[in-house]
């Protein structure tokens, strides 16, 4: 089987040309950036160049985007052509080659203002069935690029796998405030309570999203760490956070004062990811325990593909605020 990857030379792509060379798998990167992941250099947003690359594809992973950071960057028409355009471009041209799988990584951006409850409101408990909000270009993109694939499959029977991604990027959180409250491990460790993946588990579910696609023809699915929490926790959560921590995870206290870490004093939402388990049989490693455990260890709790993979940024220069620019 033939495998086509957009976007090989951002984070995502980069892991998943890798995972599959290492396999000996059929495996073609495309991006508008060269890379030694990336076989064929051009956009998505080119109909002719994007008809060329399908020729002998099987299934189609589409990781390539512009990012929430790139708000502050690009034009929204700069992401209706890139998230929008292109993907339209890839799903006509799978349909017309005859790709059995066609699995489009999305984001959990994408729910939006959904995210973030009233402020005497429990912690929100995100699953498939919460509806999004879009609150910039980006989330409505990646919305619209998703219902994109959804009548792809309803029209043209092309099966369509939706990947809602957390947090896995190694790069400093883009909000000021975080950066500066909190060590970046530290506040990476907290994130896998409740929003974050490691880069390998995401790719063995865009793996198992590839087997499973001709059965399920089309889903969508949250991919993040299986979190220590339940529903009972979401009003505690939003202003107790340590105390539920210690309940749910015993034991991290010392570790964290080991290190001079301190929990969220409050999670305003938790990622379940529970379907994703049970529909595409996805066992993710990378968990606040597994983090735990490397920690005691004095290891990093990275994997190793993550490690091997490294920062990236999002922009060829850089700014007052480090990596990040400001949005207008």
């Amino acid at each position: 089987m033939s495998i086509l990857v957009t976007g090989s030379a951002g984070h995502l792509g980069e892991a998943l040309m890798r995972t599959l060379r290492a396999q000996g798998r059929p495996a073609t990167g495309v991006d508008l950036v060269p890379s030694p992941y990336t076989d064929r250099v051009g956009s998505i947003a080119d109909r002719a160049f994007v008809d060329r690359v399908m020729a002998g594809v099987h299934a189609v992973v589409h990781t390539a985007t512009l990012h929430k950071p790139h708000v502050a960057t690009h034009s929204r028409q700069d992401f209706l052509d890139t998230n929008v355009t292109g993907t339209l471009n890839l799903l006509e041209a799978a349909a017309a080659h005859g790709v059995t799988a066609f699995v489009f990584t999305s984001t959990t951006s994408a729910y939006g203002d959904a995210l973030t409850p009233a402020d005497d409101a429990p912690a929100a408990w995100i699953d498939e069935n919460v509806a999004p909000v879009v609150k910039n270009i980006y989330g409505a993109t990646k919305l619209a690029a998703e219902d994109l694939c959804r009548l792809f499959h309803r029209n043209q029977r092309l099966p369509c796998l939706v990947l809602r991604t957390s947090r896995f990027f190694p790069e400093p959180d883009d909000s000021p405030a975080k950066r500066n409250a909190f060590v970046d491990a530290n506040l990476k460790a907290n994130e896998f309570l409740y929003r974050r993946a490691d880069v390998q588990d995401i790719v063995d579910a865009h793996l198992l999203a590839i087997e499973r696609a001709p059965q399920i023809g089309f889903g969508r699915y949250i991919l993040s760490a299986t979190t220590p929490f339940t529903r009972d926790d979401l009003a505690e959560l939003r202003a107790h956070a340590p105390a539920v921590v210690s309940r749910r995870v015993p034991g991290y206290e010392a570790e964290y004062a080991r290190r001079g870490w301190r929990v969220f004093p409050g999670i305003e939402r938790v990622y379940d990811n529970t379907l994703a388990r049970q529909e595409l049989g996805w066992r993710p490693t990378y968990d606040f325990a597994h983090v735990l455990d490397r920690l005691r260890a004095d290891e990093d709790p990275r994997s190793p593909l993550a490690q091997a993979i490294g920062a990236k940024g999002y922009h060829a220069g850089a700014y007052s605020d480090g990596l990040y620019p400001v949005e207008n």
